[in-house]
């Protein structure tokens, strides 16, 4: 039978819950059910946005909608990424106040409640926090406490003073105002680390926030999605931040994946050197060896969300090459140029060569191997 959300609360009350979700079959189920049981009060919407699971995901949530018009569906093809996800689903959003709050039970629906009611204050946003006194952690490892508390500090130090009260900065529970943050939300860079981190950063001290405790609960279904990449993503936060956000953050990212390309052009260069070749026929060999590592690297962690795979791999592989060939080429000459007619220093010669390319590489790259703007 077809609920209203209109048959127990007035409109101005209601909420617009966001679940992001990716192949979260086992455990969204009973997450949607219970916070429909946890809201009668209010006027809802539970807001599913899944980023085209394989495991029925949207399957389920689609069946379930069918039999209850609080739940909608947003099924992502072509884009990924939780940050992207809780961004969509706020700015679909129809009611005025909005919660994002994970998909796989590690948040308790109790939740709610305690954040509606923090919000009805003078507060823009609410934090779900997991470290506060009363707050209590059965959902994280001791590793995974001792990362967050780390990324915490390290948040705090690189954000607006007026938000050094806040405890948890690396939060997925949030309730917010739409209309207050709605112009936050819209710049927000959906490839940060997390959201809550960049809609601080992009507000620049100018919201009124409040935490309350969470009893984070372990997971219904499934392990972490925590990986490299989501690490690799929080340090390019942090730079993106501290350096007022003047340089894309997939530059940064470039620009440090480069980095370490040229540790291993010169490593490979003292290595075939060592083994008897001179310095003009190990260079070309070293420079395609670090563009290889570099690209690899780069599928990774610059352009997770399009990293490509299989047959895609290679081919993006000798894109990736054909379009450094000519600044390789540059890179050669330069080194090659420099060390011959400047100063015989191998080290410096290559530098030399690896500035005046790099500005190619990263334009061209990201529009004609990975195919962005």
């Amino acid at each position: 039978m077809s609920y209203s959300a209109t048959d127990h609360a007035d409109k101005n009350q209601g909420l617009s819950i966001i679940l992001p979700t990716f192949n979260e079959s086992g455990s969204i189920k009973g997450v949607i059910t219970s916070l429909l049981n946890h809201t009668k009060s209010h006027a809802v919407e539970l807001l599913i946005v899944d980023d085209d699971s394989a495991d029925g995901t949207a399957d389920i949530v689609r069946t379930l909608a069918r039999q209850d018009s609080r739940i909608r569906i947003i099924q992502r093809v072509g884009r990924s990424g939780l940050a992207s996800a809780i961004k969509e689903g706020l700015i679909a959003a129809v009611h005025p106040i909005a919660i994002v709050m994970d998909s796989d039970g590690q948040h308790e629906p109790s939740s709610v409640q305690m954040a509606f009611k923090a919000l009805s204050a003078n507060n823009d946003l609410v934090v779900g926090s997991r470290f506060l006194d009363q707050s209590e952690i059965r959902g994280l490892s001791s590793r995974r406490t001792d990362g967050s508390t780390m990324a915490n500090r390290m948040a705090r130090w690189s954000l607006p003073k007026s938000y050094a009260h806040l405890t948890d900065y690396m939060s997925g529970f949030i309730a917010l105002k739409v209309e207050r943050c709605l112009p936050f939300i819209r710049k927000v860079d959906v490839n940060g680390f997390k959201f809550l981190y960049e809609l601080l950063a992009i507000s620049k001290g100018q919201l009124s926030i409040v935490e309350i405790p969470l009893h984070f609960q372990p997971r219904l279904y499934g392990s972490s999605k925590l990986d490299y990449a989501v690490l690799w993503d929080f340090v390019i936060s942090l730079i993106h931040t501290s350096t007022f956000r003047i340089l894309p953050r997939r530059a940064i990212s470039f620009g440090l994946v480069g980095a370490s390309g040229v540790v291993i052009q010169l490593l490979s260069t003292f290595i075939l050197m060592t083994i008897g070749l001179s310095f003009p026929q190990s260079l070309p060999l070293a420079v395609i060896t670090a563009a290889s590592s570099n690209y690899l690297i780069n599928n990774i962690l610059t352009f997770g969300d399009r990293r490509q795979k299989g047959r895609q791999l290679i081919k993006g592989l000798l894109k990736f090459l054909l379009v450094a060939s000519l600044p390789s080429l540059a890179n050669v000459g330069l080194a090659t140029g420099f060390y011959n007619m400047i100063q015989s220093h191998a080290v410096l010669a290559q530098l030399a060569g690896i500035i005046v390319v790099y500005i190619w590489n990263y334009a061209a790259s990201s529009r004609f191997v990975w195919n962005t703007p």
